[in-house]
């Protein structure tokens, strides 16, 4: 049986890039899909990254306004996404929102009030992990709102988001779709992984049960708060190290930042993966 073939030390010592690394992968007719996917990966993400690096510079020298919205069923890398965009921010000018249930005075209060006090300041990106759509999807699936509450929400929640818009501030609204499959597995997968455990809680054991109640709360929230000024953005998420780049892609691409002519990689994203919510159903592969 022939040996199968293997890098040694000195391959490893030979080369400095990851690039010259898959070449004598290559080279040596090594099996190496997993890897090179691995390393293709980190190198893209790296060169996104640097970008981001530059764009934050820009958004603090113009004094911009930021806010990039994460919504989606539970699973469906929220997190993940986050980390990836803020790893090498400086922290100094960007923020994560990811508010707890509201408190009693929290409650008595107009229900954007304690989102607007979260919002980004000038010269500040704000990525928040879930938002005041909490009301538009989770609220009602679980019975956590009345139902006068919720059509009030999706009344005021257009008009609240074009005084922003009028006001300068930009709002990126993603929504990471996901599969019923692939979510159980990612759930299965919590499960398994003591440091993922944590991750895991009843409400995520409803998200299966509720999945059918759950898409048509989805579909009311984008036909009622998908507008011209402030559009849903669909990100397939089933690959998720494809959704994080192509996340970050979209970000990019939607501001003319200092050096971007210079960038080392393609800063338009997928439409395969990203895409603007459409009124059919047809459009988004995943839910």
């Amino acid at each position: 049986m022939e040996n199968t073939p293997t890098l040694t030390i000195e391959d490893f010592e030979s080369v400095n890039t990851n690039k010259e690394l898959i070449a004598l992968i290559q080279q040596k007719n090594i099996p190496f899909d997993k890897v090179e996917r691995t390393v293709v990966y980190e190198d893209e993400l790296r060169k996104l990254q640097i970008e981001l690096v530059k764009l934050q510079q820009w958004i603090a020298k113009e004094k911009k306004r930021v806010a990039v919205i994460f919504e989606g069923r539970d699973a469906a890398g929220k997190g993940g996404n986050i980390r990836r965009f803020m790893e090498h921010l400086n922290p100094r000018s960007t923020r994560l929102v990811a508010l707890n249930k509201p408190t009693e005075v929290e409650r008595g209060q107009w229900y954007f009030q304690r989102y607007i006090k979260e919002l980004p300041n000038p010269g500040e990106i704000v990525f928040f992990d879930r938002s005041w759509y909490n009301r538009a999807v989770v609220e009602p699936v679980m019975g956590f709102c009345k139902e006068k509450q919720y059509q009030e929400f999706l009344v005021q929640v257009p008009e609240f988001e074009h005084m922003l818009y009028e006001d300068g501030v930009v709002i990126i609204k993603f929504w990471l779709s996901i599969s019923k499959n692939e979510q159980l597995k990612r759930f299965e997968a919590r499960k398994d992984n003591p440091l993922k455990r944590w991750k895991f809680s009843p409400v995520d054991k409803k998200g299966q049960e509720l999945w059918d109640k759950y898409t048509f709360y989805k579909e009311e929230m984008f036909s009622k708060s998908h507008t011209t000024y402030s559009p849903w953005i669909v990100i397939q998420t089933n690959d998720k190290k494809i959704a994080r780049l192509e996340a970050i892609r979209y970000v990019l691409s939607k501001f003319d930042y200092d050096g971007k002519k210079e960038a080392q990689t393609v800063l338009t994203p997928d439409p395969n993966v990203v895409m603007r919510y459409y009124r059919s159903v047809q459009q988004i592969k995943y839910s």
